[in-house]
């Protein structure tokens, strides 16, 4: 257990939505690494969750993996009961660090958006964060932490992203506001937008298409696109001791994009 919480009284929890796989698994991981004890949410793929417990588990803290649809805002009060058990099982009251991660992609133009599709998106992005984190506020320890997931498209433009770029930038705002509202609880809130990573999200483009890897590549300082060990482990030093000062911010990690 790391020296961090060998000074607290109690392991500090996280929740981490989309925590069996991509940045989400890493984040969990990285977490446990430094004593942080996790509840991770899944969708409908229950075994890689498992396998994210058991990776948790064997680096020394505990795990619980939970069902939910983070687009499904009806489904919220019935999981806060959930963590309330799962916490229970830790011996804990409260938890003390909420990363909104999970997500989905979208590729389309303006002209080509359905509002089907839309909607679906604020549903998962933007109503999901908003309705979850207010589920949760009450459950969270005083001096707790939030981190929601944007994105580096945010910030700069790539054609067929608008929908799912502005559902990340209207979470950016949120974060503020959090951070403002909750401040008086000593609660911080930040975004952290990952640039383009190779993982299986969307698909996995940026893995497994040549042509995309080579544009993520060139428009990087750094040469590459990103990897999940790029992200997971600095959304956990966000979260830890380290980081208490830093509040509202908005955090880019994509390796110099589009500079």
């Amino acid at each position: 257990m790391s020296s961090e919480n060998q000074a607290n009284s109690k392991s500090k929890v996280a929740i981490v939505t989309g925590g069996g796989r991509g940045l989400g698994r890493n984040t969990v991981v990285s977490l446990a690494r430094r004593g942080v004890d996790v509840i991770l949410t899944y969708n409908t793929n229950k075994a890689e969750a498992e396998s994210a417990v058991a990776e948790i588990e064997a680096a020394g803290a505990r795990a619980v993996a939970l069902q939910l649809d983070t687009g499904n805002a009806g489904s919220f009060d019935a999981f806060v009961a959930n963590v309330r058990q799962a916490l229970e099982t830790f011996g804990a009251k409260d938890f003390d660090y909420l990363v909104n991660n999970a997500g989905t992609s979208y590729h389309a133009s303006i002209a080509e958006t359905t509002e089907e599709a839309f909607d679906g998106l604020v549903n998962v992005h933007l109503k999901g964060v908003f309705f979850l984190t207010q589920k949760l506020l009450p459950l969270m320890a005083d001096g707790g932490r939030i981190i929601n997931i944007s994105s580096g498209l945010a910030r700069f433009s790539v054609p067929g992203s608008s929908a799912y770029a502005a559902m990340k930038g209207a979470v950016e705002v949120f974060t503020r506001y959090l951070a403002k509202e909750f401040g008086a609880r000593g609660i911080t809130a930040n975004t952290v937008a990952p640039g383009a990573v190779m993982t299986d999200f969307s698909g996995g483009i940026v893995r497994d298409n040549p042509v995309v890897n080579k544009m993520v590549s060139d428009m990087t300082a750094l040469g590459r696109p990103g990897v999940a060990d790029d992200i997971g482990p600095m959304i956990a030093s966000l979260l830890s001791e380290d980081n208490r000062w830093v509040n509202g911010q908005r955090i880019e990690v994509s390796g110099g994009a589009a500079l």
